[in-house]
């Protein structure tokens, strides 16, 4: 039996029971009641389906779905941040251990510091006290046409006056052909190196003064030299300076003080010729450098006939093998005007353009080639020239 048949068959009794009079407002009070009951199951009986709805698993029907109850968008809670800041005042401090390897090092590197530094130090005070500045302002104001034999006379110098110690002397042979500035170099070497080493460590030797043809005793030209070059040697290691010797007229040498330069060039270890510096000038092969650079005037230099050069003195006498070779290019025209400038200046006279013109007119030169002449004799006619003024 359904609640409406049972509530309808419960009204019915009642009615029957009730008198007749008042039947209209009875009823109308019961079905009220009942209407009200009857929600009040139903509201009942739908909270309790809900109730076991949510409790009970979910189970795959073909009913549709209900239609879901709308809720409220869950919001996700952002967790605080949250910054630490360290506790200064308990600090967890593991105790170091202590190396004694770490002290030797710090120890080794202040040691290596300071000899590193003193070395350089003594380099700087070898290199100023010869003064290679201004022996190059020198030789570039004074020299004319001779660039690279310059550059690689200044280069050998410094690498050789850098330090003290040597395992063998600097000996340098510079050669050319007659007045390309052979002999003046010289005397700007010496010159320069007396002024900073004292008379006494510098020697300027003469073959043709000193030693000439006619002597007949060639030995005792060479221990009078090797006698000279010697003292100098031993006072130049009690100053702790490096001697220098400028040996001019090299092709007059003879051959018994070639000889004796030989020995002293190939000295044993133990000698105190090591710490010196020999400079050889002379115009022994000088025709070997006059056809390489008039054979290719346009990239030609005197340093490409080194070759045939060294080979050619080796064979005068084995001296030659030991040194450093540098060969003097020829002059051209504008270092025979810039001569004649040079020399009229020191003269006092006032250096026209055209009289030097006309003086370096008188001067022999090579044929013309590649736009290019060439002085026969350089400059060694211009002293002359000028006296006659």
């Amino acid at each position: 039996m359904s609640y409406e048949e049972w509530g309808s068959s419960g009204e019915e009794q009642q009615e029957e029971m009730r008198p007749e009079g008042s039947v209209s407002l009875l009823g109308v009070s019961s079905t009220l009641r009942a209407v009200v009951r009857i929600r009040q199951k139903y509201q009942a009986l739908k909270k309790q389906r809900q109730a076991t709805a949510r409790k009970s698993p979910r189970i795959f029907t073909f009913d549709p779905p209900a239609s879901p109850v709308p809720s409220q968008p869950l919001r996700k809670k952002r967790k605080k941040r949250t910054v630490l800041f360290p506790n200064r005042r308990r600090r967890a401090t593991v105790p170091a251990e202590r190396s004694h390897a770490r002290f030797c090092l710090y120890l080794l590197s202040a040691i290596l510091f300071l000899q590193v530094y003193n070395a350089i130090e003594n380099l700087d005070d070898h290199v100023i006290r010869y003064d290679l500045e201004g022996l190059e302002k020198t030789l570039r104001r004074e020299v004319f046409g001779q660039h690279g034999a310059v550059e690689a006379l200044l280069w050998h110098l410094r690498d050789f006056l850098t330090t003290y110690v040597h395992n063998r002397p600097l000996v340098l042979s510079l050669h050319g052909p007659s007045g390309v500035g052979k002999s003046h170099l010289g005397r700007l070497l010496t010159g320069h190196f007396r002024s900073v080493l004292g008379e006494s460590l510098v020697l300027q030797y003469f073959a043709l003064h000193q030693c000439p043809p006619e002597d007949a005793d060639a030995v005792d030209c060479a221990r009078r030299l090797v006698s000279a070059v010697a003292h100098a040697a031993e006072l130049g290691n009690k100053e702790e300076k490096i001697p220098l010797f400028v040996l001019d007229e090299a092709e007059q040498m003879r051959p018994e003080v070639l000889d004796a330069l030989l020995e002293l060039v190939d000295s044993p270890p133990a000698n105190h010729f090591l710490n010196a510096v020999f400079v050889l000038l002379g115009d022994l092969g000088h025709e070997l450098i006059a056809e390489q650079v008039l054979r290719n005037t346009s990239v030609g230099q005197p340093a490409d006939a080194a070759p045939a050069l060294r080979r050619h003195l080796e064979s005068h006498h084995p001296l030659w093998a030991r040194l450093h070779l540098l060969p003097l290019g020829l002059l051209e025209k504008r270092d025979v005007v810039r001569c004649f400038m040079d020399e009229m200046s020191r003269e006092g006279f006032y250096p026209n353009r055209e009289h030097v013109e006309r003086l370096v007119a008188e001067i022999h030169y090579y044929p013309a080639l590649g736009g290019r002449e060439y002085s026969v004799n350089g400059c060694k006619q211009v002293v002359a020239k000028v006296n006659l003024l």
